[in-house]
């Protein structure tokens, strides 16, 4: 396997993410060189700008990225054990609100931006769309997810300026209302603007609100559908959705709020009875009170189930199981957010043969 060092200040900028990501597809094994020294001067280019955070000791998008096995931390490493090691410098501009647009000649009347939001597919940068890869390249600012495939930030302008907002789940975030108020900010200022999140915006994401805020403020808004990770990543795992003598549909919910959560409004006994696949996005926190309602409601605690995290990724790993053993499995091979849980007899119809090549398998259980 290559082994790559990257250290330097630019390990703590908006570029890293997508270098990482690029790098761990092509199954590199990638270690970050954390140094006081050049921790200290990442940390004062972080503050000088709103929009990212100071690294505490080091920027949460590091920790992230480690914790999702794409890349390594290190505070200690010999140059001469890798194959090759690069030292990154932060170069990418940041605009503060209030300034001039980057394009137009000079005094120029300003004219409103324009948002673009774009789907960025479940992961893998193969499948973004091509309209989507367009709006990257044209982007004056990109306000990403940490979700949305990073290898496409490559694809950007050099003189674009990358806002990383994701939110890592019960840990650092953006709130909504500051994101909302970045894409007006850029767009108002002359820019043009890309959301650019995982899966489709309009998926279990605030795609709609981000709309409102925009037009409200008097901005064009144009939409890049994009691929929904509640349907690749099943497919690409082996499992269809739907299957001819399994399943004649399938229903998409979110896991985030737990049944018999008062803020839930989900009908879990229905859900049991509908004889479709059941898809749960962000529900990996939740899964034994979603799997014990769905029992309750009437669903055979035998009905196959799988969950899969980190889909499309290089580090993605799953579990199969039955509805009843899937959370016991899912806890024992140590699987986290982001992951999708498919319940029914279709996780079961290709009898679990992966359709793209992935990282290790946990298993069937």
């Amino acid at each position: 396997m290559t082994r790559v060092l990257l250290h330097g200040p630019g390990v703590f900028g908006p570029s890293l993410p997508g270098i990482i990501a690029e790098l761990a597809r092509a199954g590199t094994q990638v270690d970050v060189l954390l140094d006081v020294g050049e921790n200290a001067s990442a940390g004062a280019a972080h503050l000088s700008s709103p929009h990212l955070q100071a690294p505490a000791p080091h920027a949460p998008h590091l920790d992230d990225l480690a914790a999702r096995g794409l890349c390594r931390l290190v505070t200690d490493a010999d140059p001469l054990r890798y194959d090759e090691v690069r030292r990154l410098t932060v170069n990418q501009p940041v605009h503060q609100p209030g300034e001039e647009a980057p394009h137009g000649p000079a005094g120029e009347a300003k004219r409103p931006g324009r948002v673009t939001l774009v789907g960025g597919g479940p992961g893998d940068p193969g499948l973004l769309t091509v309209a989507g890869l367009g709006a990257i390249e044209r982007a004056d600012v990109i306000v990403c997810d940490r979700l949305a495939p990073l290898d496409a930030l490559a694809h950007a302008r050099a003189d674009a300026t990358i806002i990383h907002v994701g939110k890592i789940p019960r840990g650092a975030f953006t709130p909504q209302e500051e994101i909302n108020r970045l894409l007006v900010e850029h767009a108002l200022s002359g820019r043009d603007v890309v959301r650019f999140k995982g899966g489709d915006n309009f998926v279990f994401g605030r795609g709609g609100e981000e709309v409102i805020a925009c037009r409200d403020a008097g901005l064009s808004v144009d939409v890049v559908p994009g691929v929904t990770s509640a349907i690749a990543v099943p497919a690409l795992s082996g499992i269809p959705v739907t299957h001819r003598t399994s399943s004649q549909g399938f229903t998409v919910v979110s896991g985030h709020v737990a049944p018999g959560d008062p803020r839930s409004d989900l009908d879990w006994a229905a859900l049991a009875r509908t004889r479709t696949t059941v898809v749960v996005l962000m529900g990996v926190a939740h899964l034994r009170a979603i799997a014990s309602a769905l029992v309750d409601g009437g669903l055979p605690a035998s009905t196959p189930a799988a969950t899969i995290a980190d889909g499309a990724m290089p580090s993605e790993r799953r579990v199969v199981a039955t509805l009843a053993t899937l959370p016991d499995a899912v806890t024992d091979a140590g699987l986290g957010a982001p992951a999708i849980t498919v319940i029914g007899d279709v996780v079961a119809a290709l009898d679990g043969t992966r359709l793209h090549a992935s990282s290790d398998d946990t298993g069937a259980v």
